[in-house]
């Protein structure tokens, strides 16, 4: 009792830990998925059917580390982080955060699914009114919440941009400087207000997921297992679900921490990177509002069941494998900002 009482004191005091203590509290969580899908696993097969077991299980990891390079994914984990380093936070757990919301959605049908709950059929079932009121909802929530964040990240870059013109002809620069500020950071003050703490993006990612593709994959993925290993202890289906979330939010972590890396360079070095904190803030932003109009008109389009050519092909788009796009860009801004900062470095040493 003494050391749950500790613990819950430590968690409520969770944001004067050290950033090293946080950082393994977030990935002792993550590693705490993997060993809970791993006892699964063995507890389920004891009895014997490994093989299959063990290859399906696998193939829902592959599946949480593909999903977590979702286009959406990115831009959320991404445009979220940038908003709490500019209020001067370390928030190590928004990748965490958001990627336990999402699955939780998955790990939720499993359960559904392992129990015999038919009502969950009816909700997978492509096509019907329930499943198309779930999307709805995930489609809806994530198209508004990447267009707010778009819209004040893209405000932060207007800012940002006009501060490295102003350094350029010979003025300086404060920190205070690349923080969001003006009339759209303000006019969305409001609506963020909530987005308080990393652990409020939980709730964000949940309702992401509410659309239902991931928690369709898994749900098939589990409804196959129970037909072929009949007999196999449900402990064993489950292991998929949390293989998918361990998967996911391994990889949604690292990303958030990456960000939040990029991020606080520019912010604790804003002359020498002054350059690089626009045009990584621009990148977000732009990846948002493109994500957010996608969104946006594909919910238009099944919402009111418009046959317009523009929204049906919004519909259409399949972001799956674009968040890699996403990735890549950070990392070439990341990697030409740090080469051209130690040639500076080199040619200030030499003079």
């Amino acid at each position: 009792m003494t050391a749950l009482t500790e613990f819950a004191t430590m968690y409520r005091e969770r944001e004067q830990l050290s950033l090293r203590t946080r950082l393994l509290f977030t990935f002792g969580a993550v590693a705490a998925l993997h060993l809970a899908a791993v006892v699964l696993l063995l507890g389920g097969t004891a009895g014997g059917a490994q093989p299959l077991a063990l290859g399906l299980v696998i193939t829902a990891y592959v599946a949480g580390i593909k999903h977590s390079y979702d286009w959406d994914h990115i831009a959320a984990i991404d445009n979220s982080t940038r908003k709490f380093v500019a209020q001067h936070k370390d928030p190590v757990s928004v990748g965490f955060a958001f990627s336990l919301g999402h699955s939780s959605v998955v790990i939720l049908a499993g359960l559904l699914v392992v129990a015999g709950a038919t009502l969950i059929g009816q909700f997978m079932e492509d096509g019907t009114t329930e499943n198309k009121v779930l999307g709805l909802i995930g489609s809806g929530v994530s198209g508004v919440f990447l267009l707010a964040m778009g819209l004040f990240n893209g405000s932060a870059f207007v800012r940002a941009t006009n501060v490295y013109r102003q350094v350029q002809r010979g003025g300086e620069v404060r920190t205070e400087d690349l923080e969001a500020k003006g009339f759209v950071a303000r006019l969305l003050a409001k609506p963020l207000s909530k987005v308080e703490r990393p652990r409020n993006i939980y709730v964000i990612g949940f309702l992401f997921g509410l659309g239902f593709d991931t928690a369709t994959t898994i749900g098939l993925l589990v409804i196959t297992t129970t037909a072929s290993l009949a007999g196999v202890s449900p402990l064993a289906l489950m292991a998929l679900p949390l293989a998918f979330t361990a998967a996911m939010t391994l990889c949604d972590s690292v990303n958030g921490v990456a960000m939040m890396k990029m991020y606080k360079s520019a912010i604790h070095n804003p002359k020498r990177k002054l350059g690089f904190n626009a045009v990584i803030t621009g990148i977000s932003a732009v990846s948002a509002l493109f994500i957010a109009v996608i969104t946006l008109g594909g919910f238009m389009n099944s919402a009111f069941d418009l046959e317009d050519p523009i929204t049906t092909w919004l519909g259409e788009i399949d972001l799956g494998d674009a968040g890699l796009i996403l990735v890549g860009l950070f990392v070439i801004v990341w990697g030409v900002s740090a080469v051209r900062g130690r040639a500076r470095g080199r040619v200030a040493g030499s003079s």
